[in-house]
């Protein structure tokens, strides 16, 4: 017995990797109680903030304290990492080490916190006329970028790696990087124009005649997504987006029909100006319609064309969607044919007539 009390002895004391099970289980129960502690932080002290935050006026310190749960859940964790180093019987270099793994930790945990806190800033910040949703979208991004760009430079200081021997090491690496992705930096320069001019924000409606037409999804750093009517998804360069000529249906102030319908030579004058007045009339009650000082409707005979009388029909809607809009149309149209058959006539159509003076003889 005594033999295997010593030979317990002996494991305990030579441990793993020469340190005694005692300080290596005292760490492992410290790490399983930072994850556990770490769940009553998110829960329960999170928790807590938030109910103090929501009797605020403002909602900016909601959005901070949401996009803070996580960076905070690593604080037990970096504690815990701490003490492990304090619990375990190291010593030179790998005291070093385990105590710039504690560093580095730190300064992730306050980038992260720093990194997250930047997305409801921009949130706050967007009810500002001058910062459109893409502008805020690509700050958002670059700010995200520079704060890790940062965070990681501070961790790579601590474990003794130069940023500045490193960055010019790269040197020509980036040159020869830089000549092979010109088309890059031309389109993510096109994305910028494009978002500083305001040609079009995510959810608009654009048009290049001829070529495309969609919703505008997303506005990248290399390209810009727009969902097609068929529910596909384009991705478009930037730079074949800032030089053509596009056009913002999401920017539109109305919608407007500009029709000319045909009727026969036979209608009268009296027939003519009842149907214009008519249709005047449908337009001018109608709730599709706009009717103010500078939105008049025009019906007008405009034109004694080859095969018909021309009528143009000009008026303006709210800009409605697609579906709507066509149901508008419709309406019109039906209404239309039928002032044209109250008033006894026709639309024309185009038709040419033969006439013969003589017939050859049999």
């Amino acid at each position: 017995m005594n033999d295997f009390l010593k030979l317990l002895s002996d494991v305990w004391d030579a441990g793993l990797f020469g340190i005694s099970l005692g300080p290596v289980i005292s760490s492992i129960f410290t790490i399983i109680l930072a994850f556990l502690l770490r769940g009553f932080v998110i829960n329960v002290v999170i928790g807590f903030l938030t109910k103090l935050s929501k009797k605020s006026e403002t909602t900016l310190d909601d959005k901070i304290l949401e996009s803070l749960k996580k960076p905070l859940g690593y604080i037990p964790i970096t504690l815990a990492l701490y003490i492990c180093t304090l619990i375990l019987p190291l010593q030179g270099i790998v005291l070093e080490i385990a105590t710039n793994i504690v560093k580095a930790f730190i300064v992730f945990t306050i980038f992260s916190a720093l990194a997250n806190s930047i997305k409801p800033i921009f949130q706050v910040l967007a009810t500002s006329s001058w910062l459109t949703p893409s502008m805020q979208m690509w700050l958002e991004r670059a700010s995200k970028t520079l704060v890790w760009i940062i965070g990681i430079a501070v961790i790579l200081d601590i474990f003794g790696i130069q940023i500045g021997p490193l960055v010019a090491g790269l040197g020509l690496f980036s040159v020869a990087v830089a000549l092979g992705a010109q088309d890059f930096f031309k389109n993510l320069i096109a994305g910028i124009l494009v978002i500083g001019e305001n040609r079009f924000q995510p959810g608009d409606r654009i048009e290049v005649p001829g070529q495309l037409h969609g919703i505008v999804e997303n506005i990248g750093f290399r390209s810009t997504v727009i969902r097609t009517f068929d529910t596909a998804p384009m991705i478009i360069p930037n730079a074949q987006l800032s030089d053509v000529k596009i056009i913002n249906h999401g920017e539109m102030k109305n919608r407007r029909i500009n029709w000319r319908i045909n009727l026969l030579y036979s209608t009268s004058k009296n027939q003519l100006e009842k149907i214009s007045q008519e249709i005047k009339d449908y337009l001018v009650k109608s709730d599709d319609f706009i009717v103010n000082d500078e939105l008049q409707p025009v019906v007008k005979v405009v034109e004694l064309g080859a095969s018909s009388i021309d009528v143009m029909i000009v008026a303006f809607c709210e800009p409605v969607g697609f579906a709507d809009f066509n149901q508008i149309k419709q309406d019109l149209i039906f209404n239309i044919m039928e002032i044209v058959e109250s008033n006894n006539t026709e639309f024309a159509y185009p038709s040419t007539s033969l006439y013969v003076e003589s017939l050859p003889e049999k």
